[in-house]
């Protein structure tokens, strides 16, 4: 039986070319599919990625289930995920290619339509992240993108954002100044 685990049942090099092989084709298909988050998956994202892994298993591992390549395998794509992350954050053509661009979802108040539909995104899904940002409605939104990482960035109207600690320090200092001249 420990024979099985630790005998790998193909070449080490075919087992390296599938994983990341694999890799590459799921890397590609994510970046086609859109810029949406973890955190903003539904239901049938979340269905998609958990079959994603088992549809591809034997792509990756081949006829091999020993456990020493399914260690293989595993090291392989950590190996080349890491790889990948550095490479792309030292070079901005290649976070553009992998990643993309982000998405402008609402300019001057106003959502827009062709963005929404393009990305994916229901206007209630907006709305709501811009709510939890802040703006207390979509008046107060001078521009909403969607980053390429999945995160929805809410830049609010000067007359709509809160005042900082600071802004109020400031506002005291010279109130105080005022204060101190009249008296």
């Amino acid at each position: 039986m420990s024979a099985h685990l630790f005998h790998v049942g193909i070449p080490l090099t075919e087992k390296v070319l599938r994983t990341v092989a694999v890799y590459g084709a799921i890397a590609v298909l994510l970046r086609l599919a859109g810029k949406r988050d973890l955190a903003q998956l539904n239901t049938f994202d979340l269905v998609v990625v958990l079959l994603l892994s088992n549809v591809v298993q034997n792509a990756v591992i081949g006829p091999d289930d020993s456990l020493l390549g399914g260690l293989i395998g595993a090291a392989v794509l950590i190996g080349v995920n890491s790889v990948v992350v550095r490479v792309v954050n030292r070079n901005d053509t290649l976070a553009t290619v992998f990643e993309g661009t982000p998405t402008v979802l609402v300019d001057d108040g106003r959502l827009l339509a062709d963005a929404l539909r393009r990305e994916g995104l229901r206007p209630a899904d907006v709305t709501a992240a811009i709510l939890r940002q802040g703006a207390s409605d979509l008046s107060e939104v001078r521009r909403a993108t969607l980053e390429p990482g999945g995160a929805i960035v809410v830049e609010l109207r000067p007359e709509a954002r809160n005042a900082t600690a600071a802004d109020v320090e400031r506002l005291e200092r010279k109130l105080d100044a005022l204060l101190a001249k009249a008296g």
